[in-house]
C-alpha cells in the first residue's frame, strides 16, 4: 500500500508519520517548501510529544518522505488523503473549503489507475460528496472512490490517539473502497479497534457531533462550577458524583475558563451553520458556544475580583497561555481573552508556558515573557494559573510566597487544594470550590 497525505499540518503530519509506523509507504505532500525541507531535515513544525522521534525512525527506514511534487506522489498512490486546513469561512461559524475543493482539482489531473480519495480534514456534511463532484468533472475518466475518514486526536496525546483509537470511523460506499481501508487500517483489527462502516454523510456528521457534545460537557461542568460557587458546594466533588455513572462518564468533567484549541471552537460553529443552513437548528450547541465565550470574559472578572477590582499598575503573573497542556496550539486559547482585558485594565503582565511562548509572542503584545515559572512571579501582585501543564501542579509554594508582592493566587484550572492553600497563607480562588473541612473527604 502507498499513501500520499496532501497537508503537513497537526492532521496531516501525526496521521501520515502513524500510518508509516504500522508499515505502509508514506508520502507528505505540502506547498511550502520551506516546511518541506525542514521535515526532511526533521525540524518538526509543531509539538507533538513522541512525533519528532517517529518522523525520524521512519523516514530513515524509507516508509516516510516528503515532497512538494504532487503529481509524482499522487500518481503513484493506492490512497490519497486530503488533510488540508478548513479555518472559519466568512460567513458565522462556516467552514472555508476552498484548500480542500483545491487538493481535489489537483488530485484530479494526477491520479493514475484505481484511486481511494480520503477526506481526512474535518469538513462538514456534504463535503465528500461536492469532492467526488469536482473530481469527476476534471476528470470524467477517473477511476476512484471518494471515502470519509475524521480524525479524532487530541493534541499532547495524538500518537496515542490514532495508535490506539476508541473507534476508527469511514464513510465509504463501494466494497473496492471498503476494502482499501480496511488495509489501511488492518494493524488495528489486531488489537480489535472498533471499524464503523458509514456513508459519506453519517461519517462527517460524527465528526461534529462528537466534538459539539464533549463541547456541551465541558460547558456544563462549568455551569456546575458557577452554581457550586453560589450554594456552596464541590464541583470536583459533583463531577466525580456524576462522572461514575456509567451513562456519563469521568471525561470532560473538568471546570475551568472554557474550552479552546483548534477542533472544538471550530466545529461547533460549523456544526451549527450546517444545522441552520439545513434548517435544523442545534439550540443546544448555540448555547455552549455563546455560554463558553462569555465564559472566558468571566475569568478576567475573577481575577479583577480577586485583585480588589483595581490592577492598573499591577504586575500579574501568568502560568500557562496554550489552551491545554502538551501542545504549543494557541488558537483559541482562554489566555487570548483573558490577557488582553486585564491589560486593557491596566495590568502589566509577565508569562510563562513550556512550549507557547513563541506562537504566543505573534498574537499578545506587551507580554513580558520569563524562562521559567519562578522568574515571572518576582514582584507580581496577583498569580494566575491558566493552563495546567504538569511542572505548575508541584510549585514550592513558600518560594512562590515569597517571590510574589501580594500571595493572591487565581487557580483557573482547580490544580491545588483550597485548605492547604489558606494554611499556606495564600489569598486563593479556584473554580467552583469552596473551603471545607471535608474537602479531601
Amino acid at each position: 500500500m502507498r499513501i500520499a497525505m496532501i497537508g503537513t499540518g497537526y492532521v496531516g503530519l501525526v496521521s501520515g508519520t502513524c500510518f508509516s509506523e504500522f508499515g505502509t509507504n508514506v508520502v507528505c505532500v505540502d506547498k511550502d517548501k520551506s516546511k518541506i525541507d525542514g521535515l526532511k531535515r526533521g525540524v518538526i513544525p509543531i509539538f507533538e510529544p513522541g512525533l519528532e522521534t517517529l518522523v525520524k525512525n521512519n523516514s530513515e527506514a524509507g516508509r516516510l518522505t516528503f515532497t512538494t511534487d504532487l503529481m509524482k506522489a499522487a500518481s503513484e498512490a493506492d490512497a490519497i488523503f486530503i488533510a488540508v486546513g478548513t479555518p472559519p469561512g466568512e460567513k458565522d461559524g462556516q467552514a472555508d473549503l476552498s484548500y480542500v475543493y483545491q487538493a481535489a482539482k489537483e488530485i484530479a489531473a494526477v491520479i493514475n489507475g484505481y484511486t481511494v480519495i480520503i477526506t481526512k480534514s474535518t469538513v462538514p456534511v456534504g463535503t465528500g460528496r461536492e469532492v467526488e463532484r469536482v473530481i469527476r468533472e476534471e476528470r470524467p475518466d477517473a477511476d476512484f472512490d471518494v471515502v470519509s475518514n475524521p480524525e479524532f486526536l487530541r493534541e499532547g496525546a495524538a500518537i496515542n490517539d490514532f495508535m490506539r483509537p476508541d473507534r476508527v470511523v469511514i464513510g465509504a460506499e463501494t466494497k473496492r473502497a471498503q476494502d482499501v481501508m480496511s488495509e489501511l487500517y488492518r494493524p488495528l483489527f489486531l488489537i480489535e479497534t472498533p471499524i464503523l462502516f458509514t456513508k459519506l454523510e453519517t461519517s462527517e456528521l460524527i465528526k461534529y457531533a462528537g466534538n459539539a457534545f464533549l463541547a456541551t460537557k465541558i460547558s456544563f461542568i462549568n455551569q456546575m462550577a458557577d452554581l457550586c460557587e453560589k450554594v456552596g458546594a464541590d464541583v470536583h466533588q459533583v463531577a466525580k458524583g456524576i462522572g461514575l455513572d456509567g451513562r456519563i462518564g469521568r471525561k470532560f468533567l473538568h471546570a475551568g475558563p472554557g474550552y479552546g484549541g483548534s477542533c472544538f471552537p471550530k466545529d461547533t460553529q460549523a456544526l451549527a451553520y450546517t444545522a441552520r443552513e439545513h434548517e435544523a437548528p442545534v439550540s443546544l450547541v448555540e448555547d455552549v458556544i455563546a455560554y463558553n465565550d462569555n465564559r472566558k470574559r468571566q475569568m478576567a472578572d475573577k481575577i479583577l475580583a480577586q485583585c480588589g477590582g483595581v490592577v492598573e499598575g499591577k504586575k500579574i503573573a501568568v502560568l500557562g497561555l496554550t489552551f491545554k497542556p502538551n501542545t504549543d496550539d494557541m488558537r483559541d486559547s482562554p489566555s487570548l481573552d483573558i490577557i488582553p482585558i486585564l491589560q486593557e485594565k491596566g495590568a502589566r503582565i509577565s508569562a510563562y508556558d513550556p512550549e507557547g511562548m513563541k506562537e504566543a509572542s505573534e498574537l499578545l503584545s506587551d507580554v513580558a515573557y520569563g524562562d521559567n515559572a519562578y522568574e515571572i512571579m518576582d514582584g507580581a501582585d496577583a498569580l494566575v494559573i491558566i493552563t495546567e501543564w504538569n511542572e505548575f501542579r508541584r510549585l514550592d509554594l513558600a518560594r512562590v510566597k515569597s517571590l510574589l508582592a501580594s500571595p493572591v493566587m487565581v487557580d483557573l484550572r482547580n490544580i491545588y487544594n483550597p485548605d492547604e492553600m489558606k494554611e499556606a497563607g495564600f489569598d486563593y480562588l479556584c473554580i467552583g470550590r469552596p473551603l471545607s473541612a471535608f474537602s479531601n473527604v
